[in-house]
């Protein structure tokens, strides 16, 4: 494919799960900017950014993020920087690890990094609630906050956001639907009261 499309995004995911015949092929790769293929064609990776992603390391950030979303102080960031380093080093030799531009640590996700992702999401959901029947979902910012630490775990990020959502906003709000409780052109307000969420209309869209 790069031969094809020489400007391209090449990723590497989860590097040190890789066969080492793998990172061997790599410190070309990264070395002279090509690749040779099992054919003996070499494809030029010149114009190519690589991207690698591994795990190496990352119980050092998860331990810094064990006590939820408060942030780190400037000593304890270099401390864990050190620290992934180090593991860094001892699983993956030096010739690879000194051809790598640049190393960039994820930090555990914040609330507020959450709560836009729970925007977003819900971005989706409003959309397909126009296209169903005009309806309209308003959430307050506790509703945000609440769905957020309800989606959010230490050692998955924001991947069990999807569900959270879907369990406390699109389930209920399906039942109220097929009670008859809200009807198309409704305008809903989602409260978070007493740890739950309410659902109330509010008025009709426009």
């Amino acid at each position: 494919q790069v031969r094809r499309r020489p400007y391209s995004l090449v990723l590497f995911d989860e590097i040190e799960k890789a066969h080492p015949d793998v990172w061997n092929a790599l410190l070309q790769l990264l070395d002279d900017g090509r690749l040779t293929d099992g054919q003996g064609r070499a494809v030029n990776f010149r114009n190519a950014v690589v991207v690698m992603t591994s795990n190496v390391g990352t119980s050092f950030v998860k331990r810094a993020g064990a006590l939820g979303f408060a942030g780190m102080r400037d000593s304890e960031e270099d401390e864990q920087s050190k620290q992934i380093e180090d593991a860094l080093k001892k699983t993956f030799r030096p010739e690879f690890i000194n051809r790598i531009d640049e190393i960039i640590v994820f930090e555990p996700l914040g609330l507020e990094d959450v709560i836009e992702i729970v925007d977003l999401q819900i971005k989706d959901v409003q959309k397909r609630l126009s296209d169903f029947g005009n309806l309209q979902i308003e959430l307050t910012d506790a509703t945000r906050e609440w769905l957020a630490k309800q989606g959010y775990d230490k050692d998955f990020g924001a991947r069990p956001l999807k569900r959270a959502i879907q369990r406390h906003v699109e389930s209920p709000l399906s039942v109220a639907l097929l009670k008859g409780e809200f009807t198309a052109g409704d305008r809903i307000l989602i409260d978070a009261v007493n740890g739950e969420l309410v659902f109330t209309k509010v008025g009709e869209t426009v």
